[in-house]
């Protein structure tokens, strides 16, 4: 397992509120806003999470900056980036073994508010009083993961999402 690191909450939070959207940044290949991608088309894109607490952690946006959930998506939307949850779900459960996947739309019109889903793999064998919100929470520290473990975990699932893809 890797190691874990503070997580410095207080610089996290006045990033999200004082600088411009980082999803966006990302769409428009802002290089200050680097991460691993996993998966684009012209309305979602997929990437890793910068600061996952478990390994795998990807988020699944709409490329749009969309901020409600109800009412800035139609159902038709929102259906179509589901089954990229979906699929990512798949692929994080091969490439992980993963016990469960977590799946939560976080965010806040505050800060972070660009629609967002955070598609978790839970690796089995962790205990009870470790999994769930806990497991999410990067108060609890973030994994340290090295760049090149990033882009190779990033391969990792791109073929395993692309492999979803192809057989749906």
């Amino acid at each position: 397992m890797n190691d874990r690191q503070p997580f410095d909450l207080k610089a996290y939070v006045h990033d999200s509120e004082t600088k411009p959207c980082f999803i966006c940044g990302l769409v428009r290949n802002d290089p200050s806003c680097f991460h691993h991608r996993i998966f684009e088309n012209d309305e979602t894109i997929i990437f890793l999470s910068k600061y996952p607490t478990l390994p795998g952690y990807c988020l699944v946006c709409p490329r749009e900056h969309r901020e409600d959930l109800a009412q800035d998506l139609s159902t038709e939307e929102y259906l179509r980036l589901q089954e990229k949850v979906h699929l990512l779900s798949r692929a994080l459960k091969k490439v992980f073994h993963a016990e469960r996947i977590y799946v939560l739309s976080l965010g806040s019109q505050q800060a972070n508010s660009h629609l967002h889903f955070h598609v978790v793999p839970l690796p089995a064998g962790v205990p009870l009083k470790e999994q769930q919100y806990h497991a999410l929470m990067a108060e609890h520290g973030v994994l340290r993961i090295a760049d090149d473990q990033m882009a190779q975990m990033a391969r990792r699932i791109t073929e395993a999402y692309h492999s979803e893809l192809t057989a749906s």
